[in-house]
């Protein structure tokens, strides 16, 4: 596999994490920190990798590139306030962030990844580079 996302069973950091929290979701309600849901998808020309980043708006979006990992981060603030006749019977509130990373194949064009963003869905892809022809070359014995 050339595209192994962090934070996966293939993830062997995370894998106690995991046990323990089959759900996939990263400490959410602990600190904040959520993990989005992901789609990862091989092609012959590329991956597509989709997130769900339900709530967010496109402009909280952080994407970075940073030795050949690729992070999706986002923030997340939103309150619901419910009241009838000036008492308040509902409260919820969403703070926290969103994260997740990938280590990209070395079979990846860096500088060629795109992103969209449509009704809560991050989707990113990452063409693959053309393979390098083999070389040979004679080598003189001295």
């Amino acid at each position: 596999m050339s595209l192994v996302p962090r934070r996966s069973p293939f993830d062997l950091d995370n894998l106690f994490e995991q046990m323990f929290n089959p759900s996939g979701a990263l400490m959410e309600g602990k600190e904040g920190l959520f993990s989005p849901r992901i789609d990862v998808k091989e092609t012959d020309s590329g991956y597509e990798i989709s997130a769900e980043m339900p709530g967010v708006n496109r402009d909280d979006i952080n994407i970075t590139l940073e030795d050949g990992v690729l992070t999706l981060e986002a923030e997340v603030h939103r309150e619901e306030k419910e009241e009838k006749e000036g008492r308040v019977i509902r409260s919820e509130r969403r703070y926290g962030k969103y994260m997740r990373s990938f280590n990209l194949g070395a079979d990846v064009s860096e500088t060629d990844i795109d992103a969209s963003f449509k009704d809560g869905v991050l989707t990113l892809t990452a063409p693959k580079r053309e393979p390098a022809a083999p070389s040979s070359k004679r080598i003189e014995i001295h």
